[in-house]
Parts: structure tokens; sequence; C-alpha cells
């Protein structure tokens, strides 16, 4: 199962201190962590909220932090695209996993995939037994749809303000977590369903 899905920022923000990652859209899937937790079973619902707030944060820098030793590494530095290059950009996209251990920041071990594509980065938290290859190509087929039918990679473009779009295609992709084996005729079927509700 999956835990959460992010998109967050993978190259320095001018409001930001160096280091930092700024979450643009997080989702949780599953329980909620504190209030399984007998150390986090007292705390109001506001500071549960800043609890798994402070979570998405620490995977957003350990993310930011995997994919600026993998661009320094390769060399790469990533190049301004236009909108309408998505398919090109994805392709070129960096891409790794990070695993991270029990209590760090969840209670559990799990698995962080993630894709880098410009300033952006597309992360999913799964759990440790989960099929990687499954995960990873859930995770290239949500970008691959966020960055077509939201625009993402235009000037001004705002996630905040598309958050039901990517509500729905979460939906519709890792509904309630759980990744799809998905047959050719089930992927053109959630591809015209996507496409019908975009072009709305």
């Amino acid at each position: 199962m999956v835990r959460c899905f992010l998109i967050h920022t993978v190259c320095p923000v001018t409001a930001l201190s160096s280091g930092e990652s700024r979450v643009l859209y997080s989702r949780l899937f599953g329980p909620d962590e504190a209030v399984l937790s007998e150390q986090h079973r007292g705390l109001s619902p506001e500071e549960r909220r800043f609890l798994q707030k402070e979570k998405i944060s620490v995977v957003a820098r350990q993310v930011r932090s995997a994919v600026s030793l993998c661009r320094e590494a390769s060399g790469r530095q990533p190049v301004d695209a236009l909108p309408g290059d998505e398919a090109l950009v994805l392709q070129d996209a960096d891409c790794g996993v990070v695993r991270l251990r029990a209590g760090d920041p969840f209670s559990q071990e799990v698995s962080v995939l993630w894709l880098g594509v410009q300033s952006l980065g597309f992360t999913l938290v799964c759990e440790p037994h989960e099929n990687l290859l499954l995960a990873e190509g859930t995770l290239r087929n949500l970008t691959r749809h966020c960055l077509e039918s939201l625009h993402m990679l235009g000037q001004g473009s705002e996630v905040l303000l598309k958050s039901s779009r990517i509500d729905v295609l979460l939906s519709r992709l890792l509904p309630h977590g759980q990744l799809l084996f998905l047959n050719h005729r089930f992927a053109q079927s959630l591809e015209k369903e996507v496409a019908a509700y975009t072009s709305k």
C-alpha cells in the first residue's frame, strides 16, 4: 500500500533557506499513525496535523537531497522546457528510491520512490514489501497525467489551485493508496476518464 503522494520543489526557491523544500501537494492514505500510536494518542487534531506535516516535510527534504546528489553525480542540470514538452521531460527525469528506517519519520520502515522533473519532485511513500516496479510505473503515470493535464511546466503554474484535479487523478490511478495492475484495455478506459474530466 502507498502511504502518501507528494508534489514538492527540488530546486532552490528564493523564499526558502538552502536545503528546504516546499510541499505543494500531499495526500495521505490509510490510518493516521498518530491515532494508532500510544505516545501520540492524546494529541489534539491540530497537533496531529502538524505532526503529519512535519513527517511530509522530512520526506520532501530527503528526496530533495537525493535529487541534488543524483544531478550532481550525473553532471546534468534540468533544462527549461516549454508546455508541450511533457513527454520529453518525463523521459529525461531523474528517478530513484530512498529507504527510510523506522522512526525516521514514520513508525515503520518505508520505501520512497521519487521522480525529479525540472524543479518539481513527485514522490510516493510505500510500505517496504510493495512491488517497486509497479509503484514506479504508477508514479510515472501519475506524473505524466499531472504534467499533461495540469500544464505544470508553464510559468505561473499553480499546483495549489489544481488540487481537486490531482485528487481525481489519484482516485482513478491510486484508489485508497492501492497500486493497480493495469492491462491495456483498463489503462485506455482510465485515460479516457481522465481526459474527459480534465477537459471540463
